[in-house]
Parts: structure tokens; C-alpha cells; sequence
């Protein structure tokens, strides 16, 4: 019998993105986080210089890129000691996402566990294994027969951040629980507070003298404009990348000779990193104003790729709004139960788009300076400028 998943709800978004390309000048895209910038001219080298893919390439991935990705970590995230045996590359990151229930052999009777304002994909993995998912933040709620727990730092759709002493908590209650816990830290580039990376799960001051049981899940997606490249890849655990690496095996998930080639390139160079990161600063401090202008609160979006905005009204109803002003954005309800007022507005599309919606919002009906009807929420503010 096929596995019942929800509707895609990008789908939801149609009739206002139709709303949105009826502008006089057009619509301007803030839903997806897709990169609009061009992937810099050294990776694409590495990748065309690659193309003479004739081989079956590693599963595991080459030993350069094993070898870049276990630098990587120990040059951007205080994460040295790390083995060849503990990385394995992946099909971009969505992909390991949602088969690690399957792969782990999580079934009916076994929960996954995801952040209170979730990427969906968590969920959707645990539906193609037939695990049950429970939302809760504290580890204290998550239930006996938990074997899967999923971490979001920095967070999608929220931007927020987890600090050491929240990522070594969570990490205790998973081992005393004996499940795997993985954190997504596909944004720790973009980081809001300062050029040094968010913290890793894989931090010694996280996990101690050991990775037992603990996975970071990184894309190159974000940080080196590969999103079309699907570059991604997990480290931590040996013994759950051996089991991992065995079903993929199998499986075919291989990233292409060419992508793992890329990947070196891109792993290996931090300048390109810093001047994208500035790009999005830039866009961040002309838009996050001006929403604040038109009656939003942001909250947390400490590092990431989206602004976490709220007027105090049903999602939908400011989707509805934007969508007037011709700016697509996404409900918080694409993102579980918790967020029934908040909409996730994305900082990927072009400098002069950026510029446009900042003039439509300043120019609209919306930018009354009125008050933000009260929201219960123990977010914090994130100020402008920051």
C-alpha cells in the first residue's frame, strides 16, 4: 500500500502567487529559500573539470572529500579529531532528512521527535518509515520510546539558535533515552551575531569525548550557492555513518563524481563564504527595517536565511496582504501548529528586489506605524540593524 503523506503545501501558495504576479510591477519571491546569486567560478571549475565521470563513484565519497569535510569542521567548527569514518557525503541534505527514519529502521511504535516550529520534511520522514512524531522543545517531554530526535539550529523557518549548554542538554536526554539525535545545521554560516559560525552539535563542550549517537546534517547549499548542485552531506556517530553508509550502498544514493568534486572546492575556500554571508547581511538590514515599519515584530531570525515576522493576525491573512503589495511570503503554518501567526519571509532574491519591497511596504496601505496586536510568544525580539 503507498505511504499517505500530506498535500504539499507550497501548493496552498498558488492562488497567492497568482494574486502576487498581478502587480503593476510584477511579483517579488520571498517564500523559497532558493539562491539567487551565482555559484562562484571555482566550484564550477572544479565541477567541469570533473565531468569526465566514466566511473562508479564512492558512496563513501572520495577521500578528498572525506578529508575537506572532516578539515571543514575543524577549521569552521571547533570540531577536530574527527575520522574519514564519521563523514559521509549525501544527495543534499533534504534527501538524508527524510529517509534517516527508514534508514536507522525506525517502524510503527517508534517516535521521532522534531522542534515545535519544524521543517516539514522531519515529519515526512517519519511517515515513510511509519514512526509516530511527537513535537516538543524540552527534552523533559520527549516520550520513552523516542529513537529519532531532530535539532534545527539555526532554525527553519525561526532562525533561532541553540547554545552549548541547549545542544549538551539535548544530547544527554538522547543517550539516556538511547536514541539518535540529529541537529540540521544547514544555516550555521548565516549568522547574525558575528562572522564565526553557530554552535555544532558536534562541539566537544556538546558531546564531550565522544559523537555515540550524535549526527550534525550540513548542505553547501546555503552558504556556496550549490542548492542545484544537491551537496550535503553528516558527520558524528561511526557506528551510525557504517550503518547509513550500508544501506546507501544498496540504495544508489551517490552524489555524482562531478558534485563530490565541487564539494572539495567549495569546502576548501572560505572567502567566497564571507562575501555571500555579506550580501545577505546587507539584504537583512534593508528589509528587516522596513518590515518593522509596515506594523511587524521580528522575532528571533538570528541567523539564517528568513525573517521571523508577525503582525499579530491569522498567517494567512498577512500572506493575503503581502500578496496585494506583490510579495509572496510563507504562512507559519507550513511549519506545524505553533506559529499560527507568524510568516517566514526570505532574504533570496536580488538586491534590487530587496530594494523594490522595501519601497512597497513603506509605501502601503499596511505602513500605518499602527501598534502589533499582542502575540504569545516567548521569542525573542531581534532588533533592527543587528
Amino acid at each position: 500500500m503507498p505511504v499517505t503523506l500530506p498535500e504539499f503545501p507550497w501548493d496552498a501558495l498558488i492562488p497567492f502567487a497568482q494574486t502576487a504576479r498581478r502587480h503593476a510591477d510584477g511579483m517579488i519571491d520571498l517564500s523559497v529559500g532558493s539562491p539567487v546569486d551565482p555559484t562562484p567560478e571555482h566550484i564550477r571549475r572544479a565541477l567541469a573539470e570533473a565531468t569526465d565521470a566514466h566511473s562508479y563513484p564512492l558512496t563513501a565519497g572520495t577521500v578528498e572529500l572525506r578529508e575537506a569535510i572532516v578539515a571543514w569542521y575543524a577549521r569552521r567548527r571547533g570540531v577536530s579529531g574527527l575520522s574519514l569514518t564519521e563523514v559521509l557525503p549525501s544527495i543534499g541534505s533534504k534527501e538524508l532528512i527524510a529517509w534517516l527514519p527508514l534508514m536507522l529502521g525506525l517502524g510503527a511504535g517508534d517516535v521521532v521527535v522534531q522542534p515545535s516550529v519544524a521543517y516539514p520534511t522531519y515529519a515526512i520522514g517519519a511517515a515513510l518509515a511509519g514512526a509516530s512524531v511527537v513535537t516538543a522543545d524540552d527534552p523533559a517531554a520527549w516520550p520513552a520510546n523516542t529513537k529519532l530526535i531532530w535539532l534545527n539550529s539555526p532554525g527553519n523557518p525561526d532562525g533561532r539558535v541553540l547554545g552549548i549548554a541547549g545542544l549538551a542538554a539535548a544530547v544527554a536526554r538522547a543517550r539516556e533515552l538511547g536514541a539518535v539525535i540529529a541537529n540540521d545545521e544547514c544555516y550555521a554560516e548565516l549568522n547574525w551575531a558575528g562572522d564565526e559560525p553557530t554552535p555544532s552539535i558536534l562541539d566537544p563542550r556538546v558531546v564531550g569525548n565522544s559523537t555515540e549517537s550524535v549526527l550534525s546534517v550540513y548542505s553547501l547549499s546555503k552558504q556556496s550557492n550549490l542548492a542545484g548542485y544537491r551537496a550535503g552531506f553528516v558527520a558524528g556517530c561511526a557506528a551510525t555513518i557504517d550503518a547509513l553508509l550500508a544501506v546507501r550502498k544498496h540504495a544508489g544514493l551517490i552524489p555524482p563524481a562531478p558534485v563530490q568534486a565541487a564539494m572539495v572546492a567549495a569546502l576548501g575556500e572560505d572567502e567566497h563564504v564571507s562575501a555571500q554571508r555579506e550580501l545577505y547581511r546587507s539584504r537583512r538590514a534593508r528589509l528587516l527595517p522596513a518590515l518593522q515599519d509596515a506594523g511587524f515584530r521580528i522575532d528571533h531570525s538570528e541567523a539564517g536565511l528568513y525573517l521571523w515576522a508577525t503582525r499579530g493576525e491569522d498567517a494567512w491573512t498577512t500572506v493575503a496582504a503581502m500578496a496585494e503589495l506583490g510579495i509572496l511570503v510563507v504562512p507559519g503554518s507550513f511549519y506545524g501548529t505553533g506559529a499560527p501567526h507568524h510568516v517566514r519571509v526570505a532574504l533570496t532574491t536580488t538586491d534590487a528586489l530587496i530594494d523594490e519591497a522595501v519601497t512597497r511596504l513603506r509605501g502601503s496601505l499596511v505602513s500605518t506605524n499602527r501598534e502589533v496586536a499582542p502575540v504569545l510568544t516567548d521569542a525573542t525580539v531581534t532588533p533592527a540593524g543587528n
